[in-house]
C-alpha cells in the first residue's frame, strides 16, 4: 500500500491518483492529510505538496489539480529520458514534472474545454491538440509515464506490490449502414436504381437486382465472414449498430425490418453488440434513450456500449447523456482522421466532468487507428503507422484498439487491405 500525504484532497487528486496507481499499476493507495500520521508510517509513501517532509517519494504539485473549472495555461513541453514531458517541477521534486497534472490534463480532455476551432463536422480536430502539435499524439504517454514513475518508485521501495499488465488487442465495427441494397423500401431502391443507371455503374444495377430476387448477398453483410475470424482466432470484436430513424444525417435500414434484426441478434451470439449513436442521439438525451431502448429491445440485454457515429464529442454534454441513461462503456475517444492517441493513453479511464468536478461511471475506451485514413495517405504510409502504434501499445503491455467499418469488408472497397489492417492488428494470417 501506498500512503499519499497531500494538503488538501480534492476530487482532481483522488480521480487522476487512482488511475494512475491503482488502475494502470494496481497499487493499492491512502490519502492522508494528518501529517503525524504520514511521518509515522514506515512504509512506501508519498508527498505531494510544495515541499518534502521528511525522506518519502516527493513530487511537487502544480497548482492544475488544486483548482476548479478550467483556464488558459502555458505549456511547456521538454524531454524525460527517452520521452517527453510538462508541467516542469524543480530538482527538489523526485520526478522533474508533475505527473499527475500532466496526466489529469491529457485525461479530462481539458485542451478540449478551451476556445478552439472545430473542423468541419463539428469536431475537435487533431491539429488543435498539444499531442499533435508537440509531436507526442502516437505515444500512449500518460502509460508510459505510470511505468517509468513505478520504476523510479520502486527503487525507493522494493518491495511495493503492484500487478503486472497484458498487452491486449480489439476492433470495433461500426455499422451505419448494415445493407446497401437489401431492406431500403421501394422508393430509396428505385432512386438508388436510377442513380446507378444514370452513371452508367452497371456493376452496382446488376448486384441490387440480384440482391433483391435473393440470389446474392448483400455485398455490405459480411458479418458472416467476420464471425468466422472470431471463432476461428478468438478474436475480440464490438459491433457497433445505429438503430436511428431515417434523415438527411442519418440513411441507415429501418430497426423493424426482420433482417435487420436477424443480423444484430446473430452477430451477438457471437461478439459484443453496441449502439452506433444517430446524428440527433448525440446531442439529444431523449432521442438517444430511444435508440438504446430499440437495441435493448433486439438483443434483450442492456446496451453497455455506444460510440459516436461523428466522433465529434461535445464534451462533458454527451458523456453526461450516457451516464444519465446508465451506459457505461464509450468507444469514441479517438481522431478518425489522425493515428494516435487522442487523450494520451492506450488504457481504459473514467470520464472526468470538469463542468461539474466530478468523477464520472462511464469508462472510455479509446481507439488509437480508424479505417476513415485509409485513402489519405499510401497503404505503406497506413502500415508502417499501425505498426508503430502496435509497438507502442505493447511496450506498456496496453490494450490496443482499432476502429472499422462494415464497408470497409464489403467487395466495393478495398476489401483485402482492409482484411490485412484487421489480420496485422490481430497477428493472425
Amino acid at each position: 500500500m501506498l500512503l499519499i500525504y497531500t494538503q488538501k484532497v480534492t476530487p482532481r487528486i483522488i480521480y487522476i491518483f487512482k488511475h494512475i496507481c491503482t488502475h494502470i499499476l494496481g497499487i493499492p493507495i491512502k490519502f492522508t492529510s494528518k501529517i503525524e500520521e504520514f511521518i509515522a508510517h514506515d512504509g512506501a509513501k508519498l508527498s505531494y505538496g510544495k515541499q518534502a517532509l521528511g525522506n518519502e517519494f516527493f513530487i511537487q504539485k502544480v497548482e492544475l489539480l488544486m483548482e476548479q473549472g478550467f483556464s488558459e495555461l502555458e505549456i511547456k513541453v521538454q524531454p524525460w529520458d527517452d520521452t517527453i514531458c510538462f508541467f516542469p517541477l524543480p530538482d527538489a521534486s523526485d520526478l522533474p514534472f508533475d505527473i499527475f497534472a500532466a496526466s489529469f490534463y491529457l485525461l479530462s480532455r481539458y485542451e478540449e474545454y478551451l476556445p478552439h476551432v472545430k473542423d468541419e463536422d463539428g469536431r475537435f480536430p487533431a491539429s488543435e491538440s498539444l499531442a499533435h502539435q508537440e509531436s507526442f499524439l502516437h505515444k500512449p504517454v500518460v502509460d508510459i509515464w505510470a511505468i517509468k514513475f513505478r520504476d523510479i518508485l520502486l527503487q525507493r521501495f522494493p518491495d511495493l506490490e503492484f500487478v503486472n499488465r497484458k498487452f491486449r488487442v480489439g476492433t470495433i465495427v461500426a455499422s451505419e449502414h448494415t445493407f446497401i441494397f437489401k431492406n431500403k423500401g421501394f422508393l430509396r431502391s428505385f432512386i438508388g436504381l436510377w442513380a446507378d443507371l444514370f452513371q452508367f455503374n452497371l456493376t452496382k444495377v446488376i448486384d441490387r437486382l440480384q440482391v433483391w430476387i435473393r440470389i446474392k448477398d448483400d455485398p455490405h453483410d459480411i458479418f458472416e465472414d467476420l464471425i468466422q475470424m472470431i471463432k476461428k482466432h478468438k478474436l475480440y470484436m464490438v459491433f457497433m449498430f445505429q438503430l436511428s430513424d431515417f434523415s438527411i444525417h442519418d440513411r441507415n435500414i429501418s430497426h423493424n425490418r426482420i433482417p435487420h434484426r436477424a443480423v444484430i441478434k446473430s452477430v451477438a451470439d457471437y461478439a459484443k453488440v453496441g449502439l452506433l449513436m444517430g446524428y440527433y442521439a448525440m446531442d439529444n438525451i431523449k432521442v438517444l434513450r430511444k435508440e438504446k431502448l430499440r437495441m435493448e429491445e433486439i438483443v434483450h440485454s442492456p446496451v453497455e456500449d455506444v460510440m459516436n457515429s461523428r466522433f465529434n464529442l461535445r464534451l462533458p454534454d454527451q458523456y453526461n447523456n450516457l451516464t444519465e441513461l446508465e451506459i457505461n462503456n464509450d468507444h469514441s475517444m479517438g481522431y478518425p482522421d489522425a493515428p494516435g492517441f487522442r487523450a494520451g493513453t492506450c488504457s481504459p479511464y473514467l470520464f472526468y466532468d470538469i463542468n461539474m468536478e466530478v468523477t464520472t461511471p462511464l469508462k472510455v475506451h479509446p481507439y488509437a487507428f480508424n479505417s476513415d485514413m485509409v485513402g489519405t495517405v499510401s497503404k505503406t504510409k497506413i502500415k508502417e503507422d499501425l505498426a508503430r502504434l502496435l509497438q507502442e501499445v505493447k511496450e506498456v503491455k496496453g490494450i490496443f484498439r482499432g476502429v472499422f467499418s462494415n464497408g470497409d469488408f464489403s467487395r466495393y472497397a478495398d476489401q483485402d487491405f482492409y482484411y490485412s489492417l484487421l489480420k496485422q492488428i490481430h497477428e493472425v494470417e
